[in-house]
């Protein structure tokens, strides 16, 4: 029957069933009954049971250190003070007598004469409210005063055996550490309402699930199949709970090539199973001399007198050196008993006996003598014998007991459990098949929990390998060595190891699909990994599953099934890429030498005449580029190859991403926060601010151990780090010790917390308001920003480490550069951009007497730009630096290079820089510039932190493709000018200080997701956000584009713009020669010197065309030319 969501379902039939096990004389246990109470009477679908225990009795169990026996028979008059005991036996005659309804009311007026009551301390609950609440719920139901009743139960202590039992069965299930708790289908919960309605809709899921699949019909007890296939016989949530992440630990590697402490373990067993395989195995680790050590030890033992088929216990001693005589008697005739008399009958019951004379007499080394000794050997032999143990024997035995050698063995034992499992010296642990369980001075643990432990590690991980080592064939190992400790302890090492690797949670049940038409079946049925694989085959996630498959295939060699499952119709073919999956093999390491080859890629068959493009997929922490490559890797047309029509490329692992993110407890990430990373002889190496989105941060690295701080400055004036712990120090500046050793990356989380005296300042105050910051740009700019520049600056760039020309101060041409240095930044992927880029450095070089130093993004330039690049700024007196910046996981990604590209003209501007950066100009690679660029970048830009130009207006022939002028554009704009992206000034300090990069990444993706948004990326998103990123318009000369501006205004340009026409679609090359007339002799000025240092030859300069039809006449001739001489 359909509901409406939220709706609750009734069917007449008991699906839910909670029970709650409280101490109703707690507040919570009062308030979970009032719960009940109201639900049920609101017929809510729902089984509703209660458990009652008394905390107090609970109490004094566990002060006897669980021995229930002792305690169960405690006086009457040691219970009179306990008024959960009474509450639980007057429910118990209530329910008895009146009905359970009535008993559960008997509870309600309990906690209502506890509300009502104005006497009561702090809402405690007192004697007079459960005498009142007994007189009113039986008041009008008893025929004889239930005063006269009250009096009877309090003075025969009716029901004591009923109550005790409860709160046993509490202590033995391991419930009572909870306080109150809810059982929904035998499933721990909190008792709160919150929680039972969740636990109902995760059982409603979970039984609709198994009713789809036939596995619980009209006739199934719900709560008896739920509890049969999953229910365990105690909780414990160190064991089963959701306290902390289980923690293995391999006993494996202890026993390769060497002898181990291991080897020499004996094992105790249940009576009679001493020659069964034994697939669970405890080692319990303890100290003989704690009293903790021996409770350990003796509920061990109990458990094993319990009975278990499928268990073990071995014992591994856990003390110091120094300990006295006793206890290293006591550890030795245990282990003569273990290793000479396990399969006797009554052994388990002589060592209960041992460890209960011990504790009692012995254990104490300031009440024994040396007379004591012989003492406790005759009781020792006294014991042995009434168990059947020969005295004789032990007495053989421990004539050549020596000190020194016990001591020696004790020390090899604790070394091995500190360096092989991790545990420090006198702890009390118990490890299950790797598993390792601690127990400290709170917890107390019963052979129940060894039970608990036995049940759980069987089901979850070692069944499955006692099946694979039943079907082992055991080739070349001796017959008389399969011998029921052999293959018990080969399950013990193997599934100890098999649990230190991780394990997804996840689940599919492939079992529903049958496949027999669309599945493709490999391997063979013997395989002891299997794979199931469901791919659509056009699907660009199955190119990389298939490729990893394949590699699966080759060397895990597992039984695979693979089923195809494509979509039902396709618009157009998804895949646009050809795709390899590379992973390193022994086939890359010559057997000859030590040349290593490198894993490879092989395309094979690729069509010809199909301009393609190399990318590399690689994981989020590398950092590759190409370091050989003759050909454009951004423009491969096969045909113009040659004969060979192969082409071949190098990749190199340059750097590491180290990530992570930074946050400042309740509040919001401290966003422009500034850090720095070095080493400890020179702390700033790389810096970078922390954004707004999951204050995370980015740097490059290399394997290394590295100190992560503030930068001085704001950052480290108005904030401390957090260590651990939470301990703040205001006296020192921290570090946060960061190690890279593995090729995975690190991310890093770092807390950060204000100074006293600064928690209401901000971090980002502007510079126009703020008197702070102008002392700053005064002060801290011009001096450690200033001098970090020359050292550190470049390492951002990771190799490129401040590649600097050796001539910047040289005379060149007219003479040498003088003044503040200009800084250009600018992006070329492919050789036709890089060629282009070498003109525009020649332009800009050519019309400024001043320093330039110019920063180009690494990740797009070829190996051949970045060989020719320090030999030309050598030449020509520049300085230049490579940057780059990993694209977050977080943040929308492009697909298309071209629009990836894009997005770093104008996504990280705030991050990519050093922060010594202050000002940078964007100049396109395909601009020609005509004026000092010194002009720009000293203009006054009004404190904006970004200055463009806008589109110019007075080509008519334009006017229909001027979308800004209409529709969205026009009313989003709301009168200020759409501007061109080709050339802009970032003032670097302005777009920190007022957040500008984290404002324009929140648009990016918000708009980003939508396909339609941000067709010119580079150029809409800065105008889109110019309302809260605002832009300060640069004179209309500044940019001069022959698609946009009329030839009038020509003359006047101080740089000329090879921008698209949208009418035309000339090529660039084309366009340039016509529209440019210096172009040609700086293009030949730019390619002559490419050639000298590659060793090449080029043609004499071109003629400046003059008409378009002439131009395309030239370029068809020549096309062949101009494609040898790209670069």
């Amino acid at each position: 029957m359909p509901v409406y969501p939220g709706q609750l379902r009734y069917i007449r039939k008991n699906l839910y069933h909670a029970v709650y096990v409280i101490d109703p004389a707690s507040l919570c246990g009062l308030e979970a009954v009032e719960m009940i109470t109201s639900l049920y009477e609101n017929s809510f679908p729902m089984r509703f049971g209660v458990i009652l225990y008394s905390a107090k009795f609970i109490k004094k169990i566990e002060m006897g250190g669980g021995e229930i026996e002792l305690s169960a028979v405690e006086n009457d008059k040691q219970n009179g003070d306990d008024i959960s005991s009474l509450i639980i036996r007057l429910f118990i005659y209530v329910k008895e007598n009146h009905g359970v309804q009535t008993a559960f009311q008997f509870l309600s007026n309990v906690n209502r004469l506890r509300i009502e009551s104005e006497d009561s301390v702090e809402d405690a609950l007192e004697i007079h409210h459960v005498e009142g609440a007994f007189v009113d719920t039986l008041l009008p139901k008893a025929k004889t005063p239930p005063q006269d009743i009250l009096l009877k139960l309090e003075k025969d202590q009716v029901y004591k055996e009923q109550f005790q039992e409860s709160s046993m069965f509490v202590f033995k299930m391991g419930l009572s550490k909870l306080k109150c708790c809810l059982l929904m289908n035998g499933i721990v919960r909190d008792s709160n309402e919150e929680s039972l309605i969740n636990a109902m809709n995760d059982e409603l899921s979970r039984i609709q699930e198994q009713v789809y699949f036939g596995q619980i019909n009209s006739r199934t007890d719900v709560l008896d199949k739920f509890l049969s296939e999953s229910g365990c016989p105690r909780y414990n949530p160190q064991i089963v709970g959701s306290k902390g992440k289980p923690k293995f630990t391999s006993l494996s590697r202890s026993i390769v090539g060497k002898e181990s402490v291991l080897d020499d373990i004996s094992y105790l067993h249940s009576p009679n199973t001493l020659d069964d395989v034994k697939p669970v195995t405890h080692l319990v680790v303890v100290d003989v001399a704690s009293k903790k050590g021996m409770k350990l030890l003796r509920e061990g033992l109990q458990y094993l007198v319990g009975g278990s088929k499928i268990a073990r216990l071995g014992i591994l001693y856990n003390m110091n050196s120094s300990v006295d005589l006793h206890s290293l008697l006591f550890a030795k005739i245990i282990e003569i008993a273990t290793s000479s008399y396990s399969h006797k009958q009554k052994v388990l019951n002589f060592l209960n006996h041992l460890c209960s004379l011990y504790e009692n007499e012995y254990m104490v080394p300031s009440s024994l003598t040396l007379e004591s000794t012989p003492v406790f050997m005759e009781k020792v032999y006294e014991l042995a014998d009434a168990n059947g143990l020969p005295s004789k024997s032990f007495k053989a035995a421990l004539l050549d007991f020596s000190v020194s050698r016990m001591k020696d063995h004790l020390s090899k034992v604790a070394q091995f459990i500190y360096w092989q499992l991790g545990l420090e010296y006198g702890v009390n642990a118990v490890i299950t098949n790797g598993r390792v369980m601690l127990f400290g001075d709170e917890s107390t643990i019963l052979s129940h929990d060894l039970y608990l432990l036995e049940s759980v590690e069987f089901k979850l991980r070692v069944k499955h390998v006692v099946e694979i080592v039943e079907e082992a064939k055991w080739q070349d190992i001796d017959p008389d060595m399969l011998t029921s400790k052999f293959i018990s302890d080969v399950i013990m090492f193997v599934s100890s190891s098999m649990a230190m690797r991780e394990r997804s949670s996840e689940s599919a049940r492939f079992e529903v699909l049958s496949a027999r038409q669309s599945a493709v079946l490999l391997g063979t049925e013997d395989s002891i990994i299997h794979i199931d694989a469901v791919l659509d085959p056009l699907s660009p996630i199955s190119q990389k599953l298939s490729s990893v498959l394949r590699v699966l295939g080759k060397y895990v060699q597992p039984s695979m099934r693979i089923v195809l499952n494509p979509m039902n119709s396709l618009v157009d073919i998804p895949l646009k890429n050809y795709y390899r999956y590379v992973v390193p093999t022994m086939d890359d390491f010559s057997s000859i030498d030590d040349t290593v080859n490198g894993p490879k890629a092989f395309f094979a068959n690729m069509p010809l005449s199909k301009t393609l493009t190399m990318n590399l997929d690689v994981p989020e922490p590398w950092l590759v580029e190409p370091v050989i490559a003759i050909h454009d890797l951004d423009n491969i047309l096969l045909e113009n190859l040659g004969d060979s029509r192969t082409l071949q490329a190098v990749f190199e692992l340059e750097a590491l991403v180290l990530t992570g993110h930074c946050s400042e407890k309740d509040h919001d990430p401290p966003r422009g926060l500034q850090l720095i990373l070095g080493t400890k002889t020179t702390p700033h190496l790389v810096d970078t601010l922390v954004m707004a989105n999951l204050g995370y941060w980015q740097m490059k690295v290399s394997p290394g151990v590295w100190y992560l701080q503030l930068a001085p400055g704001r950052s480290s004036e108005l904030y401390l780090l957090e260590e651990d712990g939470d301990e703040i120090k205001d006296q020192r500046p921290l570090s946060k010790r960061i190690t890279i050793n593995d090729l995975r990356g690190k991310v890093v989380h770092l807390g950060v917390v204000k100074k006293k005296g600064k928690e209401h300042e901000n971090l980002l105050v502007t510079s126009d308001n703020d008197s702070h910051l102008e002392e700053t740009k005064k002060g801290t700019r011009t001096s450690w920003n200033s001098n970090l520049l020359k050292w550190a600056s470049g390492f951002i760039g990771g190799s490129d480490h401040l590649k600097k020309s050796q001539g910047t101060s040289a005379e060149h041409g007219k003479g040498g550069r003088h003044g503040k240095t200009i800084n250009i930044f600018s992006i070329a992927s492919g050789h036709l951009y890089e060629r282009f880029l070498k003109i525009m450095i020649l332009s800009v070089l050519k019309n400024c007497d001043r320093p330039v130093k110019f920063w180009f993004i690494k990740n797009y330039l070829s190996p051949q730009f970045k060989d020719v690049i320090p030999k030309m700024a050598e030449e020509y007196g520049f300085e230049y630096e490579l940057v780059t910046y990993k694209w977050p996981t977080w943040l929308h990604k492009q697909k298309e290079k071209q629009r990836i590209i894009w997005a770093y003209k104008i996504l990280f501007l705030d991050v990519i820089f050093p922060l010594s950066l202050e000002k940078v100009i964007f100049v396109d690679a395909d601009q020609i510039v005509r004026a000092d660029m010194g002009e720009l970048y000293d203009m006054d830009i009004k404190g904006r932190p970004l200055a463009y130009t806008p589109f110019c207006d007075n080509n008519k022939e334009m006017d229909g493709y001027r979308f800004w002028r209409q529709g969205f554009w026009k009313e989003h704009l709301r009168g200020r000018p759409y501007h061109i992206s080709a050339l802009y000034v970032v003032d670097l300090v302005k777009f920190r200080e007022t957040a500008a990069g984290d404002n324009l990444r929140v648009f990016y993706e918000t708009l980003s997701k939508d396909p339609n948004s941000l067709a010119n990326l580079d150029q809409d998103l800065p105008n889109y956000a110019q309302h809260q990123v605002p832009i300060f318009s640069l004179p209309q000369e500044w940019l001069w584009c022959e698609s946009w501006c009329g030839n009038s205004t020509k003359t006047k340009a101080k740089t000329i713009d090879l921008c698209n026409n949208p009418m035309t679609k000339e090529p660039k090359l084309q366009g340039a020669r016509r529209i440019v007339p210096e172009w040609v002799d700086l293009d030949f000025e730019a390619r002559r010197f490419t050639a000298k240092i590659l060793g090449e030859e080029i043609d004499e300069p071109q003629e400046p065309v003059t008409s378009l039809g002439e131009s395309q006449n030239l370029i068809t001739d020549n096309s062949s030319k101009e494609d040898k001489s790209e670069l």
